[in-house]
């Protein structure tokens, strides 16, 4: 469409022609996306190259002390008196050996299949035979496979810090000593120094989790095999092939599954785009209607406000929870006025319009309290500007206010977004995810779960652990996707300190 015709459609139309054109546009971000990867691969393939390279030259172009870094890490600094950074090799390599032989090996060993033996009485000798634990062989696993993955990167680093030790000799330059190793860890490498903690922490309670919940998507650990008393083992994708398509393992309830990942995902994609945007578009209302010239009493509103959220999101909800029941208050009080009473939390439609109301109350608050500070942070030039050229108030709103808050807040829309998909809080505590009225649907999934009290559902209810961490691996790469198509095309970064 030409920009003259643009001109010459009403407003509805001019509505529905950018909502369409937006919409779109999806699809071509999308596939902008998708063709980015083969580029983000190549990238990983030359870092992959360059390191092989080193290693390459040090193998060929390396002295003894040097290659025999190979097999005993650090000689070559020690060899050449850096004993700080070549001991610090050298005792990791160490402590390395002895983890494997006394705790990593054994668990590894049994990684393929997860344990054989069943703890239990011998009936021959009639002693307690203590068996195999197929939780403790996958988890301590994943972590002995971590540690192998870390040993890899210090071997390297062994053998490239050797290396480049033998050509600062052969040019006469004097070697780093010690002393000067732990002076740049407070100096030039002091974010290294300050990140080393929390980047063990993030391992330890977000990675290592994570590997193990996509280990276990690809076994049948469920209430049918808990060790100790039983034992679980690999079943490759037929967790996933259930979920998504019904087929797979799990005999008749194959296709409930699958029914039941649809339309629970049909609803969470549904609620996140409706808790989003009302209490965005409702939120920025309120916000400007407040900041407006003239509005009396603004720091009472702003102080209301501030009050919501100092209360509990938890307790709020409960309470909501409790005055929403068939026999709560607001019932009370239609019945006593002559009215049927509403069933807010046990009628499917009603039950999904009422979380989206209440959230509102906890959402709104919030949103005010960020588009206040970008109105504050306009430009009044721009407003004069527009006063003088003859531009009426909606016209400044959509030309002036709209853009540049759209421009700030995009981040947080896409999280916020993001975090509605995982807002476990709101339904758990509100609707408890009922009600749960469709026989087609596995009986833990009710009318308003989301995926993720779904999960919840299947691992503490029905002690489904291997489709629960299905449906976790879904919803990581749904928000994944979502994230990173629409962050690396939005404006917020594309131009980062600039408002175009």
């Amino acid at each position: 469409m030409t920009d003259l015709a643009y001109l010459g459609l009403s407003k509805p139309r001019k509505f529905i022609y950018k909502a369409t054109k937006g919409f779109r546009g999806l699809g071509k971000r999308a596939k902008g996306f998708f063709r980015s990867i083969p580029y983000a691969f190549k990238n990983f393939g030359s870092k992959i190259k360059e390191t092989f390279s080193i290693v390459g030259d040090a193998a060929i172009y390396g002295d003894w002390k040097t290659r025999l870094s190979f097999i005993l890490f650090g000689f070559g600094n020690i060899l050449r008196k850096q004993f700080f950074r070549g001991f610090l090799f050298l005792i990791y390599e160490i402590v390395f050996i002895l983890y494997m032989i006394f705790f990593g090996g054994q668990y590894i060993s049994k990684f393929g299949t997860l344990g054989t033996v069943l703890s239990g009485k011998d009936p021959e000798t009639g002693f307690i035979v203590v068996g195999d634990d197929s939780f403790n062989i996958l988890l301590y696993s994943v972590i002995t496979i971590l540690v192998i993955l870390c040993t890899f990167f210090v071997w390297y680093q062994s053998i490239k810090q050797a290396y480049l030790a033998q050509e600062m000799q052969e040019i006469n330059k004097k070697l780093v000593s010690g002393r000067e190793d732990l002076a740049h860890l407070g100096d030039r490498y002091y974010h290294t120094t300050l990140l080393a903690l929390p980047m063990i922490g993030l391992i330890c309670f977000t990675i290592v989790p994570l590997i193990f919940m996509i280990f276990v998507s690809f076994t049948n650990y469920n209430y049918d095999h808990v060790p100790p008393n039983a034992l679980f083992t690999w079943v490759g994708f037929d967790n996933f092939e259930t979920m998504l398509t019904g087929s797979g393992i799990g005999g008749g309830d194959n296709a409930r599954f699958t029914y039941t990942f649809w339309v629970v995902l049909g609803w969470t994609i549904l609620w996140a785009i409706l808790a989003t945007f009302t209490n965005f578009i409702i939120g920025m209302i309120v916000a400007v209607v407040i900041n407006k010239k003239g509005i009396k009493l603004k720091k009472l509103w702003r102080t209301i406000l501030v009050a919501t959220i100092a209360v509990p999101q938890f307790v709020s909800l409960l309470l909501m929870s409790k005055m929403l029941q068939d026999n709560g208050i607001y019932n009370q009080l239609l019945t006593s006025m002559g009215l049927e009473p509403i069933r807010f939390l046990m009628d499917p439609t009603i039950a999904k319009v009422t979380v989206v109301v209440v959230n509102l109350w906890v959402g709104v608050p919030f949103t005010v309290l960020s588009c206040t500070g970008i109105l504050l942070n306009i430009p009044e030039d721009l407003y004069e500007a527009a006063r003088i050229d003859g531009a009426n108030p909606y016209r400044m709103f959509v030309n002036i206010t709209l853009p540049y808050m759209m421009f700030v807040m995009t981040p947080s829309l896409i999280t916020t977004f993001v975090g509605n998909i995982n807002n476990f809080n709101i339904i758990y505590l509100l609707t408890g995810g009922g009600p749960n009225l469709d026989p087609a649907m596995i009986s833990s999934a009710g009318q308003t779960d989301l995926l993720i009290t779904w999960l919840y559902d299947l691992t503490v209810t029905e002690q489904s652990y291997d489709m629960a961490s299905v449906i976790g691996i879904l919803i990581f790469i749904i928000c994944a996707v979502f994230s990173l198509i629409f962050y690396s095309r939005s404006k917020s970064l594309k131009n980062e300190e600039d408002f175009q």
